[in-house]
């Protein structure tokens, strides 16, 4: 039998229907399961070796099925290929060029979907014969004569249609998790026809990981008019499966909604939930409880002005070495479709937002890269090392946090790029360990203006305790000795689907008992320290949080209203995270600019030494010895080491300048 008759044989025995079933939704291709195929050994081998030969053999044989639609003109796409045909991108070889292979990577960037030229059709100015070329390179191939034997004209042919598909270009990267501690390969791939639909282009845009099957091909190289001996490797596509999980592919059967609502209903559900985060990670209880209400999330509004209130909930863990941050960061990202996890150190080139770049030969021009934002739109990003990434990004992070948006103008692309995304970020203290007697921007690289996005930040600390550090070690001997034991209550296939249940379904609104209980908290806060000059106990940020918080927990009960249970939880987060990292050990009291700008103590002594510099410059004029400013410091209860502080930070700020060595002048 010949390779026609026996695909023929193939598509009769296992996909008769589904051919029928293809031409009746109008589709353009069908999926092959190359497991199957493996029954006829001859062609399974060849395809994997000559696949540019067998693919328009299997397509022809589908054709020659019988249906009752007519002839099927569907494009074979084959999956499933077998291990030893799954190759790392760094591996790709001259050996592989023009074999059927499989490939694993994350989009790096993608050019627009445009049409492409098949077949031109030309028509002989001498005798106006037309004729079909194939197009099979990326310029335009024209015929050398007529082939009208009585004609025979050689010269310039007129072009006068053209039979287009549509076509794209994307930019396939290892992903990190294959590619540690190197630098990721990276290959071009070609997308065609049914590959480029919206949906396929949606689910193939950067950030998303692919498995892709196709055929391996060089591409030449020309340079002023010549061919180079080197080539390119590219990637024809036959068949894509994104492994990434979308929200929208989450399949929650009735079981499922029924399981979920149980969950719902459990007077324990956030134990539960608490339970379900890391549980390899011992105690942070408080923290898991807030990352379970990010998953969960607020609700977005659209005030009746235009002003977007933001659902996603921000959050930032600061903490000592060995406290389980980047363990937590990790797992958390994996729970809810489009998670991703980065670190602040390895953010590079397109980093956490987005960028512009130049390529001529596939994409055709200026092509934006989408960053780690954006490819986590509607999802969560977690972000480890945060006070150690890129000053640019981290700019750029202040418009992603709080609008949402990220906006690009460079060469000549102007876009604003929609990311509503939740931030877990952590960092750790310069100096290593937390000192819980100076202000937090002082410990983190990490502007104030940036601190004050987050709607809730914790303090991890490794403090030496008897009774804790035992529980510590019992747990970690635990994971290591009995990790059957170790699960989540919650599933994290169910889990993931309680969140999607609750997000698509639930839009809380608050009561007036629980608008009342906010109010009050918030006035109560506000009304602790009434000095001018004395600190700030929270702002109306804290205020927002913990509006979002607060829905964030009706959600999990799946419940439209926000009651003052709800508040309640909100709350008690909230004091725990202000008690941990706003409280002022000088003054006794709880102070918001401690995390967020420079702390009321601070603020004070800067504002005292500024009183000495203005007394000593009447005294003994304008040129003023440090020392003395320290002394007169010490007269009025501050430390050398404070006053020397506020002296730095004042020329840092330029409004004194050291006129010699121990002598400075004010400026202005």
């Amino acid at each position: 039998m010949t390779e026609l008759e026996r695909f023929e044989e193939f598509f009769s025995q296992f996909y008769k229907q589904e051919i029928e079933r293809a031409m009746a939704l109008g589709k353009k291709s069908i999926g092959i399961d190359f497991a199957l195929l493996d029954r006829f050994p001859d062609l399974a081998d060849k395809l994997l070796t000559e696949p540019a030969e067998l693919l328009p053999i299997a397509m022809e044989a589908i054709s020659n099925i019988e249906t009752a639609y007519g002839q099927p003109k569907l494009v074979p796409r084959f999956r499933n290929l077998p291990e030893q045909s799954m190759i790392r991108i760094r591996n790709l070889r001259s050996e592989h060029i023009g074999k059927f292979i499989t490939i694993d990577g994350v989009v790096r960037r993608a050019s627009e979907v445009k049409p492409e030229i098949q077949v031109a059709v030309f028509q002989c100015p001498s005798c106006e014969k037309k004729m079909d070329v194939l197009q099979t390179e990326r310029t335009l191939k024209r015929p050398i004569f007529c082939d009208d034997e009585k004609c025979g004209y050689k010269g310039q042919f007129d072009l006068v249609d053209t039979k287009l598909f549509d076509s794209r270009w994307l930019t396939m990267e290892e992903p990190h998790e294959i590619a540690t501690a190197e630098n990721p390969g990276r290959i071009n791939v070609y997308f065609r026809d049914d590959l480029t639909t919206p949906e396929m282009q949606r689910k193939c845009d950067p950030g998303n990981r692919l498995k892709v099957t196709g055929i391996v091909k060089e591409l030449r190289r020309i340079f002023k008019g010549q061919m180079k001996t080197q080539l390119d490797i590219i990637m024809e596509a036959n068949h894509v499966e994104p492994t990434d999980i979308e929200w929208d592919e989450l399949q929650i059967s009735p079981e499922d909604e029924k399981a979920i609502k149980e969950l719902a209903s459990d007077p324990k559900i956030y134990d539960k939930l608490v339970q379900s985060i890391a549980p390899s990670i011992w105690g942070l209880n408080e923290v898991k409880e807030a990352m379970a209400y990010q998953l969960f999330g607020g609700v977005q509004r659209t005030a009746a002005d235009g002003t977007r209130l933001r659902g996603d909930i921000h959050l930032l863990l600061v903490g000592d070495p060995a406290t389980g941050k980047t363990q937590v960061l990790k797992l958390v990202s994996k729970i809810i479709p489009r998670g991703k996890y980065v670190s602040g150190k390895g953010v590079t080139g397109v980093g956490l937002t987005a960028s512009v770049t130049k390529d001529e030969e596939f994409m055709g021009g200026w092509v934006l890269e989408a960053g780690a934002m954006v490819i986590c739109h509607k999802s969560l990003i977690a972000i480890d090392e945060f006070d150690k990434m890129n000053k640019d990004d981290q700019i750029a992070m202040h418009e992603a946090m709080s609008t949402q948006t990220i906006s690009v103008a460079k060469a000549t692309i102007v876009a604003t790029l929609p990311s509503q995304t939740a931030v877990l970020a952590g960092a750790n203290p310069k100096l290593q360990r937390f000192d819980p007697y100076r202000p937090l921007p002082e410990q983190i690289d990490i502007p104030e203006t940036l601190l004050s996005r987050f709607d809730i930040k914790f303090l991890l600390r490794d403090l030496p305790n008897k009774e804790t550090d035992t529980k510590i070690a019992d747990h970690i001997m635990q994971v290591r000795m009995a990790p059957q034991e170790v699960q989540p209550v919650i599933p994290p296939e169910m889990m993931r689907k309680y969140i999607a249940y609750a997000r698509w379904n639930c839009r809380p609104q608050l009561t007036p008992e629980a608008a009342e209980k906010l109010k009050s908290f918030y006035l109560e806060m506000r009304g602790l320290w009434r000095d001018t000059k004395d600190s700030i106990a929270i702002t109306a940020r804290q205020q927002e949080g913990l509006v979002r918080l607060s829905e964030a927990v009706a959600k999990v009960r799946l419940s439209d209203k926000v009651a003052v249970a709800d508040v309640e939880r909100a709350i008690k987060l909230m004091q725990f995270s202000l008690m941990q990292l706003n409280f002022d050990s000088s003054t006794g009291k709880i102070d918001i600019d401690r995390t967020e700008g420079v702390s009321t103590s601070k603020r004070n002594i800067i504002r005292t030494v500024l009183d000495i510099i203005d007394e000593l410059e009447k005294k003994i004029g304008k040129q003023i010895p440090v020392d003395e400013i320290k002394t007169e410091a010490k007269d009025k209860g501050i430390s050398e080491r404070d006053a020397g502080e506020v002296v730095d930070q004042l020329k840092k700020e330029g409004r004194l300048f050291e006129v010699r060595l121990g002598q400075v002048q004010k400026l202005w």
